[in-house]
């Protein structure tokens, strides 16, 4: 069940300082199931309109992160494809906090401690307002996905299975 939220993050720091307009929708946060299949049930939401935040390294690139819709599966070599690396790997999860400050269940394509190449499936395209974590389990911001990836200097790929 949805709850009302007034905290603010560094993802929505980040979007206010640069005029890009959005709205939080937040919820209680299951430990037992952190998945965005279930963050987006609990909200009431299209689980296609929902993405994760997935980061990965390439071989010549670097890191890269993905954002793609919840209940979808990354394609590594679309992934590579979409970043013109040959090869690309996602990360350990224990390096997902060290290297973006975020949690798993709360990893915002917004705020990393330091900004990588950001890739949106092109899914994304098709919604007037996405749904990304804000930065928190239990916390999303509802924003456009045109803006977004304006803001990131990112743009829409095929990058699911």
């Amino acid at each position: 069940m949805a709850k009302t939220h007034e905290e603010t993050t560094n993802a929505m720091r980040m979007l206010r300082t640069a005029g890009v307009p959005f709205s939080t929708r937040s919820y209680e946060v299951d430990e037992s199931d952190l998945s965005g299949v279930h963050a987006a049930k609990v909200l009431g939401l299209d689980p296609a309109q929902m993405f994760k935040t997935l980061v990965a390294h390439g071989e010549k690139r670097g890191f890269l992160v993905f954002v793609i819709p919840v209940a979808e599966e990354l394609d590594l070599k679309k992934c590579a494809v979409a970043a013109g690396d040959k090869r690309v790997e996602l990360i350990p999860m224990r390096d997902l906090l060290p290297l973006t400050g975020y949690l798993r269940g709360g990893c915002s394509p917004v705020g990393m401690k330091k900004q990588f190449p950001t890739f949106f499936d092109e899914t994304a395209s098709l919604f007037e307002t996405v749904f990304v974590s804000a930065g928190k389990r239990g916390l999303q911001l509802e924003v456009d996905p045109q803006q977004l990836c304006d803001f990131l200097g990112s743009g829409f790929y095929d990058l699911t299975v």
